[in-house]
């Protein structure tokens, strides 16, 4: 890898922008700019008085591990979206990974007869979400619905709230739940 690369790599790595890096190293920002476009060649001694504005060594320079930032990709194929369901229920959950997540967005599937269990689900956050096939029994605190295709819910998800398929055929949901900034993904 280039010079040139490798001090723009490691001084975005450390946050500074060219004039930072040129004031902490006592050296012009046009200094840094040219080497950073490879128009200038620094030697040693050059190279080693802008280093010092990180600080690094010129061992740790050439020898640091430096890979371009792996930004994560926004899209999430069928295989990348686990089933964290249970039985007769596919929960496919999208954006497996992603850190800071404070949106829980699912795909349910519900099977003829399936239902999210005996006890009622209550946790933090709020719950949105439409139906795309299907009907699905829907009980949140005392009320219950059937809603069909292209009907939806919200509801404050610490209410107690129960899903089921009552229907003849499989059942799916799009769904979000968002959790405060402050607690973890509920799923």
């Amino acid at each position: 890898m280039e010079v040139s690369t490798r001090l723009k790599l490691v001084r975005e790595k450390h946050a500074l922008s060219q004039r930072e890096l040129a004031k902490r190293a006592g050296v012009t920002n046009s200094t840094i700019s040219l080497i950073e476009q490879n128009r200038v060649s620094p030697s040693i001694s050059s190279l080693k008085k802008v280093l010092d504005g990180v600080p690094m060594s010129l061992a740790e320079f050439f020898t640091f591990d430096i890979a371009e930032p792996v930004r994560p990709s926004p899209f999430f194929d069928k295989e990348q979206m686990p089933d964290i369901g249970g039985e007769g229920v596919k929960l496919f959950l999208i954006g497996h990974g992603v850190q800071n997540r404070h949106i829980t967005m699912l795909r349910e599937v519900y099977e003829p007869g399936a239902d999210t269990g005996a006890e009622m689900l209550s946790h933090v956050g709020q719950e949105v979400g439409t139906v795309v096939r299907g009907e699905i029994e829907l009980t949140v605190d005392e009320q219950t619905r059937v809603l069909k295709a292209g009907e939806g819910y919200y509801f404050e998800s610490t209410l107690p709230h129960r899903f089921r398929n009552l229907g003849k055929e499989t059942a799916e949901i799009i769904s979000a739940s968002l959790v405060s900034p402050n607690a973890p993904p509920s799923f």
